[in-house]
């Protein structure tokens, strides 16, 4: 039983949990966001929900429906999620970088000194 509970505890598990929840939440907007301008193309071109187009008889509307929608989705998280993950991710790195590097070498060169000191 201990064992399970130390699974259940184990951090790496509640931030799962916690990313599935918000990965959901934001599949959610998202959604929205794409029916939104699905909507917005539907006003300009006439029909947003090209299903009905069967070009040849082949049923290409729906393939075309869908890839507007993946797309628009692709898009979004893109520019709204990646875009701004990878700017953060690499100002604080380089803040983080300099600042471990530093402190370091600094850590380093104090216990070298000491040594020479003790010799």
């Amino acid at each position: 039983m201990e064992g399970f509970k130390n699974f259940v505890m184990r951090g790496n598990l509640v931030e799962l949990a916690v990313a599935f929840i918000m990965g959901a939440a934001f599949a959610t907007v998202v959604t929205s966001f794409t029916e939104v301008i699905m909507g917005l193309i539907g006003k300009v071109g006439g029909e947003p929900d090209f299903t009905a187009w069967t070009p040849f008889g082949l049923p290409i509307g729906a393939f075309l429906t869908a890839l507007v929608a993946f797309l628009i989705l692709s898009a979004t998280v893109y520019f709204f999620l990646v875009k701004p993950y990878e700017a953060a991710k690499e100002r604080f790195s380089a803040t983080t970088e300099e600042d471990a590097g530093s402190s370091a070498e600094d850590l380093l060169t104090e216990i070298r000194d000491i040594l020479r000191a003790k010799n």
